[in-house]
């Protein structure tokens, strides 16, 4: 059996690219962690219509009287994150931030990005063998990324993972030392802001800074919030993405990894496969709000009614993805994928996770066309007690 973190007491767990999805059938009832009831949507054209239609939304899974999503007070499940924002307020945020994350914008970034990974391959060629890519790789990738971008020094990314591990927290922490660190992180988001508005810079936190001050009004909690999202969300996906890709290509597809390391614009492919087709967790669906009666597929759900979106089934709808390309690593999508969102509350960063994730796969693949694991996939230790999961060391050799 796979195993999971040793101080986790939980069942054992599959890698993410083996979890199960029923088959997307009609809207359905169903519950939420806690036992509430919600409505279950699974089919492709149901999910993008929940997540693209403005009658679901985010802010009233908040108010006082709603069931609670999480017993443990996280970043994800704040009412100041942008994601947790709908309408005008949702859109005066967005808008600070949506010339900064554009294709265009990411792609005057492409060299910068690869510079870094050259110069983690290089670290990595002259490692012992066999070599953990989680310490060497995985993670110091994307943490060097988003601290170039935001401008942040080195105690900030040696407190990264401390931050995302209780922000995103699954609800196993301490519901007293989640608020404690929370407090912690939101001091130094606001700290952050205050520093770039006395001292600018040319970073993305200057820039939301001079964004802000254009849009006028905006509640400095709703920035503070902003910010520390970018800062651990802005990772934390793309290493749990780059680790689970890594385990999935070498642990069972590696005929691919030729490809890969020759092709770079196959290698994009990959990357939109694996996005659409491995989790970053374990979570079976993005919970929205029915502000009045809609109906979806057939079926009318209720004002007031909690709805849950299985992005993971929507993205194996056999009508819309046929079951003998749903494999094919090199394959473009035939739809897009709701790995990510969609309609208003779409990922900003989407752009910028790809083009981490395709030159990383490329220039590893290029570099080290014999890397394989030094372990079995079923021995792989994974990292748990957070919303997203991927191995907690990764063994490889070459």
């Amino acid at each position: 059996m796979t195993t999971t973190d040793p101080t986790s007491t939980g069942p054992a767990l599959v890698p993410l690219h083996r979890l199960h999805f029923d088959e997307p059938g009609p809207p359905r009832l169903a519950e939420l962690p806690g036992g509430a009831p919600a409505w279950l949507v699974s089919r492709y054209p149901d999910v993008r219509q929940v997540l693209s239609d403005p009658r679901f939304g985010r802010a009233r899974l908040y108010a006082p009287d709603a069931p609670a999503l999480s017993e443990v007070p996280d970043l994800v499940n704040n009412p100041d994150l942008m994601f947790n924002q709908d309408g005008p307020d949702h859109l005066r945020l967005r808008r600070t931030l949506r010339r900064a994350f554009t294709p265009r914008a990411v792609a005057r970034w492409r060299p910068w990005v690869t510079a870094i990974v050259e110069q983690l391959l290089h670290r990595l060629d002259g490692q012992p063998q066999p070599v953990d890519v989680v310490e060497e790789f995985t993670l110091p990738l994307p943490v060097a990324v988003i601290s170039r971008l935001m401008g942040l020094d080195a105690s900030a990314r040696d407190r990264m993972r401390h931050w995302s591990e209780h922000a995103f927290s699954d609800g196993s922490h301490d519901g007293e030392e989640v608020e404690s660190v929370l407090k912690e992180f939101s001091a130094f988001g606001a700290e952050l802001l205050a520093e770039r508005r006395r001292t600018p810079a040319d970073d993305l936190i200057s820039g939301l800074v001079r964004a802000a001050d254009e849009e006028g009004g905006l509640p400095e909690t709703q920035l503070v919030s902003l910010v520390c999202g970018l800062v651990v969300g802005g990772h934390d996906s793309t290493m749990t993405m780059l680790g689970n890709a890594l385990l999935y290509i070498l642990g069972e597809r590696p005929e691919s990894w030729p490809r890969i390391g020759a092709d770079e614009e196959a290698a994009g492919r990959v990357a939109d496969r694996l996005i659409h087709l491995v989790p970053l967790g374990d979570d079976r669906g993005t919970a929205r709000h029915a502000s009045a009666d809609v109906e979806v597929g057939g079926v009318t759900i209720p004002a007031g009614a909690v709805v849950l979106a299985d992005c993971g089934a929507a993205n194996r709808d056999p009508d819309v993805y046929p079951r003998h390309t749903l494999d094919d690593l090199f394959a473009p999508l035939e739809a897009p994928t709701l790995s990510l969102g969609a309609g208003a509350h779409y990922c900003l960063g989407a752009w910028l996770a790809r083009t981490e994730l395709q030159i990383a796969l490329h220039r590893l693949a290029a570099r080290f066309p014999e890397l394989r694991l030094a372990e079995p996939v079923e021995g792989v230790t994974w990292r748990t007690g957070t919303t997203s999961r991927s191995p907690r060391r990764l063994s490889l050799t070459w």
